[in-house]
């Protein structure tokens, strides 16, 4: 083999550095690349995580921190479970403790879940890098040793969390056992694994789409167990682990000493090991405090009986105590002591020993106090999918769900909530977007038992997200491409491509719905190509999204098939066609959008009427 240099002369070379053959990239930038860094307890996207009120908790933490400093003389493994049910404190208690091991320099490395969270902290795909790269702050041998593992492994970060966790973690720490320094002790912190969602991959090819298994969360949370137990069952490896979750059956298991060949540290149960009253009270009187300072009520406000009735209520929930004060002190138009009334008048309808059957009492009587307690349903729910898939900032949200984009629609039906959804403020409405308190929110919502009237099913909510969409449509079509952002139009154009939104049946009151077979010709919105006056049967169509795009309007085009099934109501579909088969001499357009299934039922027949 020929030499690089043959005949080279007269060059100069400096600082030449050669690793195995070849140059390499810096591999902790590669490792610093595939994390998730909202997951961080100190992120920014958790700036107003909960956190114990001062002189509560206390004893839960002492507990927790004990364990994590000095371990359990009884019972060596590493590895604690704490739970509770919804409300009862967790993520508060978990991110108090990561930041007294912070403040006392014991090294922690933490993971904090959420399925209302940015993309990275809803999967496990960046957990073990995660947690991998928080290590490798702790100590310089740690970190050569870490790099070392990927520069051997290019891959490692395509393949599964075991292989990763051996690779990335156990590996490193075996390299660096019985080195010259301090042994090095630590805690890894994992909260809210139940809130863990199976990975989404968006597979637009038929094949892809049906013959593709899809795992359930369930399994990809055992998995998370599995690796972290892998880790704590490793005599190399000197940290202990915390996991925090709500008790869903696939914990239960797998931490129960009778199923399990397993051994873990003792089960630590909010709700059971420690009575939350007497911290709930506290809480209470140190927020009614700063209320009545605020509002200059006398000091007798609010009375000892009223302070105990809210304790009793709360049934060891925090997040019950949390919400009244947020409803008390979020600028509502009423006076705090009249609200503070109402809500101890507000009684639970059910009468089984649900402990949150307050806290859903709550949540309807505040909901209530909206002027469209149903539509702001709609809306908590439409934020909530819309942030699954796209996480959009507020004024983008207001942009596509308000009927007139130049209203104050959000105002109106989310200006009573904001103890129940983290609003930004108007500044920041464009970069920031709409997020929810607490998860229980949307499990009251999603109980038909619980919030009666407020319940809708998954079509009547696809089918307000499409009614939303197609009116949004129609406004741009109306307008120049300088009538939208650019932004919101590539919002637009991305709906379409997320959720399970084509099975739903809708007819707009103001657009797009065909009043009678020649609705297109008959329809001027500019941008509507029309085909032919059909008598019956479906019709198909098709959007494109890419037109849209660049010109700021849709283009529908639809033709009759004879041999379509018949159907007694004028339906018209689209199905998924590529722009190019249909395009004929059309110029190609730069911006490329798959398109959208879409059913759009006469106003005559069942649909969803707004």
């Amino acid at each position: 083999m020929a030499s690089l240099f043959n005949n080279a002369h007269d060059f100069r070379i400096d600082n030449l550095q050669v690793v195995n053959g070849h140059s390499s990239a810096n591999p902790l930038k590669e490792l610093e690349a595939l994390i998730a860094p909202e997951a961080l307890e100190d992120s920014a996207e958790r700036c107003d995580a909960p956190k114990c009120h001062p002189e509560t908790r206390v004893a839960v933490q002492d507990d927790l921190y004990g364990w994590i400093k000095y371990g359990d003389p009884d019972n060596p493994n590493k590895m604690k479970w704490v739970t509770g049910p919804a409300g009862t404190g967790k993520t508060a208690v978990m991110g108090s403790v990561t930041e007294r091991c912070k403040e006392d320099r014991l090294p922690v490395a933490s993971f904090f879940f959420s399925s209302t969270g940015s993309i990275g902290r809803r999967t496990k795909t960046a957990f073990v890098t995660t947690i991998a790269h928080q290590l490798a702050q702790h100590r310089q041998g740690l970190r050569d040793a870490i790099a070392a593992a990927i520069e051997a492994d290019a891959i490692v970060f395509k393949k599964n969390l075991h292989v990763q966790m051996e690779t990335l973690v156990l590996a490193p720490f075996r390299a660096v056992a019985g080195g010259p320094n301090d042994p090095l002790r630590g805690v890894i912190v994992v909260d809210g694994l139940d809130e863990c969602q199976v990975e989404e991959t968006h597979d637009n090819t038929t094949t892809g789409r049906r013959n593709r298994p899809r795992r359930s969360k369930e399994q990809d949370q055992l998995e998370i167990l599995q690796v972290l137990y892998q880790a704590s069952s490793d005599p190399c490896f000197p940290y202990r682990i915390l996991v925090a979750s709500r008790p869903e059956r696939v914990f239960r298991e797998f931490f129960d000493p009778e199923r399990s060949l397993a051994s873990f540290a003792q089960k630590l149960d909010l709700n059971e090991h420690y009575n939350a009253d007497a911290d709930i009270a506290v809480f209470l009187e140190a927020r009614f405090n700063q209320i009545r300072r605020r509002y200059r009520f006398p000091p007798s406000w609010p009375p000892p009986k009223m302070i105990q009735i809210l304790v009793g209520n709360a049934s060891g929930q925090f997040i019950y105590a949390a919400t009244v004060i947020r409803f008390l002190d979020t600028g509502h138009r009423e006076p705090s002591k009249a609200l503070l009334e109402a809500i101890l008048k507000v009684k639970a309808t059910s009468t089984t020993s649900n402990p949150l059957e307050q806290l859903d009492a709550l949540y309807r009587h505040i909901l209530e106090s909206s002027p469209d307690p149903p539509l702001s349903a709609l809306w908590i729910f439409t934020i909530q999918v819309l942030n699954y898939f796209l996480m959009p900032s507020a004024s983008t949200i207001d942009q596509f769900l308000q009927i007139d984009s130049a209203s104050s629609e959000a105002e109106h039906l989310l200006g009573n909530l904001h103890s129940l959804i983290r609003i930004p403020p108007p500044g920041d409405h464009a970069t920031t977007g709409y997020s929810f308190y607490h998860k229980s929110l949307i499990d009251f919502l999603r109980d038909p038992e619980a919030c009666g009237n407020l319940y809708f099913d998954e079509s009547q909510i696809d089918a307000f997200v499409w009614d939303r969409f197609l009116r949004a449509c129609a406004r741009g079509a109306h307008h120049t491409l300088s009538s939208y952002p650019d932004g919101f139009l590539g919002f637009l154009c991305d709906v379409p491509r997320f959720g399970t939104f084509s099975s739903a049946k809708i007819h707009s009151l103001t657009h797009l719905t065909p009043a009678s077979a020649d609705w297109a010709s008959t329809n001027h919105v500019p941008g509507i190509v029309a085909g032919q006056r059909v008598e019956s049967g479906p019709i198909q169509f098709w959007v494109e999204w890419d037109h849209l795009a660049c010109c700021g309007r849709i283009v529908l085009a639809y033709s009759s098939k004879s041999d379509s099934i018949a159907c007694p109501r004028r339906r018209y579909r689209a199905h998924s066609r590529k722009f190019d088969e249909q395009a004929g001499t059309r110029k190609p357009r730069p911006v490329r959008h798959p398109y959208s299934s879409l059913v759009l039922s006469p106003p005559s027949h069942s649909g969803f009427v707004l």
